[in-house]
C-alpha cells in the first residue's frame, strides 16, 4: 500500500481583511467579497518566504510520521514564488529539516498544480522501492499587482507530505492528470507580477481541467460521486470549487472541510494541499477523499484517497490547519505592503 505517511502545514499569523484593500483603492468591499467569496486572506512576515513555509511545513510532517528525516530519499517543492530564480528551495528545506545528502532535491513549477505533481513523483519513487520516504510540498507567498483582482485573493502558505509505504495513513488509490496548453495566467522573465487573461480563467482553464479530470478519475477508479465523503478542489476563490462541485454532482457539504480560501486567501501551489491537510485532520478510517488541483497554463491532477486506521494513531503528533487559520493578527494596507516588499526605491 502506497499513500500518505503523515503531513504538516504552515500558515503565516498575519491578515488583512478584504475591506481594508478596498478602501484603499476605493472599491465597494461588499461587491468583492461578494464576487470572491473571501472575507481575509493570509500575509507573510517581512522575513517569511516559500523556503521558510516549506520548512516549517516539512517539519511539522516529520513530527506527524514520526519518521527519521535521513530516510527521506527524495524533496520535491512546487511553487511560483521560489526564493531564487537560480538556486533551489528544495535543498534549503533539506538542510533545515536534516535530511541526508544523498536525497534528491527538485524545485517543480506548474502554476497551482506542483505541489500535487510533486506528490505523484514520489509516489511513483516510493511503489519502485527506488526510495522509503518522499517528500512533497506546495507553497506559496503568491503576488498581486496592486489594485489588481489579485490583491484580495493572493494569500500565503504551504502543506508538505511525506508518501511512502509503511504506516499509510491514507491510501492514494490512483491518480489521473488533464493538460491543456491554455494561457489564462502567467508571469513573463523578469516580470515581479503576474498577468491574466479575464475570461480565459474560468470556463475554459478552471472548470474544463478539474471537472474533466474528475470525471476521468472517477470512471479509471469506477467510483461514483456518492462514494467520496469529503472532496477539495483548487480554491482560486471560494465560488469556483462550489461551482466545480455542482457541475459533477457532489454536495456542497463535501467541500466544506477542505475549503480555506474565504480565510487565508489563495495559496496557489497549497492550496489544494492545505485543503487536503484540513479534510485529514478530521476524517475517519474508511473515508475516501476526492482531492483535484488546478494549475494555469494550464493542467489538473485528481486524486482518490482512502484513509487507513492508522490516522488514530498519528493525529495530535503536529499542529492542525485549524491551529494556523485560528492564530491570527490582522495589519492595515500601509503595514500589508511592507510585509509584501511592495515599495521599491527608484
Amino acid at each position: 500500500m502506497s499513500g500518505i505517511v503523515g503531513y504538516g502545514v504552515y500558515v503565516p499569523k498575519y491578515r488583512i481583511k478584504v475591506e481594508e484593500i478596498a478602501k484603499v483603492w476605493g472599491e465597494e468591499p461588499h461587491r468583492i467579497k461578494g464576487g470572491l467569496g473571501i472575507n481575509e486572506k493570509a500575509v507573510p512576515d517581512v522575513d517569511e518566504d516559500t523556503a521558510t513555509f516549506s520548512s516549517e511545513a516539512a517539519r511539522n510532517a516529520i513530527k506527524y510520521a514520526k519518521i527519521d528525516p535521513k530516510h527521506i530519499g527524495a524533496i520535491f517543492i512546487g511553487s511560483e514564488s521560489h526564493p531564487y530564480a537560480v538556486k533551489p528551495t528544495a535543498t534549503i528545506v533539506a538542510e533545515a529539516i536534516g535530511a541526508s545528502p544523498y536525497t534528491n532535491a527538485c524545485d517543480f513549477e506548474f502554476a497551482c498544480k506542483a505541489g500535487t505533481t510533486a506528490i505523484q513523483c514520489c509516489l511513483g519513487l516510493t511503489t519502485s522501492n527506488m526510495i522509503k520516504y518522499g517528500l512533497a510540498i506546495g507553497a506559496d507567498t503568491s503576488q498581486s499587482r496592486p489594485n489588481d483582482a489579485l490583491e484580495y485573493s493572493a494569500g500565503a502558505g504551504g502543506a508538505a507530505f511525506i508518501i511512502g509505504q509503511k504506516d499509510v495513513i491514507a491510501e492514494i488509490e490512483g491518480m489521473c492528470s488533464y493538460t491543456t496548453d491554455t494561457p489564462d495566467f502567467w508571469r513573463r522573465p523578469m516580470a515581479e507580477f503576474p498577468s491574466h487573461g479575464g475570461r480565459f480563467t474560468g470556463e475554459p482553464a478552471y472548470f474544463k481541467h478539474v471537472v474533466n479530470n474528475s470525471k476521468a478519475l472517477m470512471e479509471k477508479l469506477n467510483l461514483k460521486t456518492k462514494d467520496f465523503d469529503y472532496v477539495v478542489f483548487h480554491q482560486p476563490n471560494a465560488k469556483f470549487p462550489l461551482q466545480a462541485a455542482k457541475m459533477l454532482g457532489f454536495e456542497p457539504e463535501k467541500l466544506k472541510q477542505g475549503l480555506l480560501t474565504p480565510y487565508i486567501g489563495n495559496t496557489y501551489s497549497g492550496a489544494t494541499l492545505l485543503g487536503l491537510a484540513s479534510v485529514l485532520d478530521v476524517a475517519k478510517p474508511g473515508d475516501r477523499i476526492l482531492a483535484v488541483s488546478f494549475g494555469s497554463g494550464a493542467g489538473s491532477d485528481a486524486m482518490s484517497i482512502l484513509v487507513t486506521k492508522n490516522i488514530l494513531t498519528k493525529r495530535g503528533n503536529a499542529p492542525t490547519v485549524q491551529d494556523y487559520v485560528n492564530d491570527k493578527e490582522y495589519l492595515d494596507y500601509g503595514l500589508y505592503v511592507k510585509h509584501k516588499r511592495k515599495l521599491k526605491s527608484l
